[in-house]
């Protein structure tokens, strides 16, 4: 049959319009090519919708198509609008999992500007472990996750957002606090140590073996937070998981083994987004450019 959307529209003001003057003033067009137009719907439904008589009349048959076309013609608005809401990334979900430091200490202000931007769309953030945040990922949990990249693959695209180091991390009431200076590995020698989950990014250096000697083993940064400040020991953390919600403790830098962790925003490999999360990712580089490098640097 082919039918058109504007020959059903410029059928519609018509009707409305109680004749083809005034809808061709709405339609922006010549009264000959609104003519025209109808003249083609009618030919490809093979039947009339106005009396011949009186043009700006509906015939029977017209009269009950005329509210069916105009529902159509409303759904197909909505559905041009709606297209456009998610082209643009207004409207839709996205899932994001992220590191704990990260979804605390850096994504309040992205989700902020972000609920601002697209206020429609519905966002899921869980916190885990980075080797968790990657599996999330790998598995289709989520469609972004944010940490560090824990294993060299090429299923995982990963944007680099800044380097966060390692240190040592004690009650400030610890001896080894009042140093307030840069510690070299052996000093970590003989302390009672607390072993968690970013240890193992010392591997492949000394302190690592020292570290795996631990008298403490704890996988939950929750639980590991009370047991220092109680000063029941000391532990390697990156500077991020310190943060100002534990005032008792403090992150002491390391002069030897220097090292650092990369944060970044990774997505699958070979996939591309859907519109809500290039807009949550953009805001990421955006946002956390500006707070890390405030003068650009």
């Amino acid at each position: 049959m082919g039918l058109k959307l504007q020959q059903l529209r410029h059928f519609t003001l018509v009707a409305e319009e109680k004749g083809f003057r005034n809808a061709a003033a709405r339609a922006n067009r010549s009264q000959a090519a609104i003519s025209s137009s109808i003249r083609e719907l009618e030919n490809s439904l093979g039947q009339t919708l106005f009396e011949h008589g009186n043009k700006a009349r509906l015939t029977p048959y017209g009269e009950a198509c005329l509210p069916r076309i105009q529902d159509m013609l409303l759904r197909s608005e909505r559905l041009e609008a709606d297209l456009l809401a998610m082209a643009r990334g207004e409207t839709g979900q996205i899932r994001i999992a992220s590191i704990p430091s990260v979804a605390s200490q850096l994504l309040p202000e992205v989700l902020a500007e972000f609920t601002l931007r697209c206020p429609e769309v519905e966002l899921s953030l869980e916190d885990d472990t980075a080797e968790r945040v990657e599996q999330r990922l790998l598995q289709g949990e989520v469609d972004i996750a944010l940490g560090n990249r824990v294993a060299e693959t090429d299923q995982i695209r990963f944007q680099p957002l800044f380097s966060d180091p390692l240190g040592v991390v004690c009650s400030r009431q610890h001896p080894i606090a009042q140093l307030n200076r840069p510690l070299h590995w052996r000093e970590l020698q003989g302390q009672s140590l607390i072993y968690n989950g970013t240890v193992r990014l010392l591997r492949h250096t000394p302190l690592h073996e020292v570290m795996e000697g631990a008298r403490y083993r704890i996988s939950n940064m929750m639980s590991l937070y009370p047991l220092l400040e109680r000063n029941v020991g000391i532990t390697t953390l990156p500077r991020m998981a310190t943060s100002g919600a534990h005032p008792e403790l403090i992150w002491l830098p390391l002069s030897s083994p220097v090292v650092e962790r990369t944060i970044g925003i990774q997505t699958l490999a070979g996939r591309s987004l859907a519109p809500p999360a290039q807009v949550f990712s953009e805001l990421c580089q955006q946002l956390l450019s500006e707070n890390l490098n405030p003068q650009g640097e």
